[in-house]
């Protein structure tokens, strides 16, 4: 059994991932959706959570090997991204999505240097967004960003689209596919349902039509 599979079978198994093509749930974006995440849950469950750090650090040295320090996303990717650097005895930083307004106003915690090369630690990719912008951040500070690693995406279009156009490299340890696909051999879904989802991911306005 391959990372993807193993990892998109504990995501269904742990219910960190709901299916319910029938009666879709509303992003936070207002997209009607047939799946939700949240992978805040694998932290519960250390069977899952190291076979997902383990599959980071991997990830990263045959990817990112001359990495030098690594980010956590606020506030999903920074408990990974934590375990991640202790793992692989890095400096670790985390990002927050804005500026903090009191303090010194800082974006970035923990001490970065310019031209270090970071890895960014994201638990889920949707549309790219909020990560694009860490990426921004430490761009901004001076850091050369190697690229995003994070344990899910929905592998839509404009996320694809999101990362090309802002020249970084996007590396996840499960996705989209290989979840419905798990989902449908272990029952979670029926024939109808694999229909719906696979339309999601090829069209999110139009999938229910």
């Amino acid at each position: 059994m391959t990372l993807a599979t193993q990892i998109a079978a504990d995501l269904l198994d742990i219910k960190a991932v709901y299916l319910k093509p029938e009666e879709p749930f509303t992003w936070a974006s207002g997209i009607k959706s047939p799946i939700y995440t949240d992978n805040r849950i694998t932290l519960s469950y250390p069977e899952t959570r190291t076979l997902i750090e383990d599959g980071f650090v991997a990830t990263i040295k045959k990817k990112f090997p001359e990495v030098e320090v690594i980010a956590g996303t606020a506030t999903a990717g920074i408990p990974h991204g934590a375990i991640i650097a202790d793992k692989m005895n890095l400096p670790f930083s985390y990002i927050r999505s804005k500026p903090k307004d009191h303090g010194a106003g800082n974006q970035i915690e923990g001490r970065v240097i310019k031209g270090q090369k970071m890895v960014i630690i994201e638990d889920l990719i949707s549309t790219g967004g909020s990560v694009l912008e860490a990426v921004a951040a430490a761009k901004a500070a001076g850091v050369e960003v190697l690229g995003v690693v994070a344990i899910f995406t929905y592998e839509l279009p404009k996320a694809k689209a999101n990362f090309e156009e802002a020249g970084v490299e996007l590396q996840t340890l499960s996705n989209y596919t290989e979840l419905i696909k798990v989902a449908k051999v272990q029952g979670y879904i029926d024939a109808n349902g694999l229909t719906l989802l696979k339309k999601f991911k090829e069209n999110q306005d139009t999938w229910q039509d």
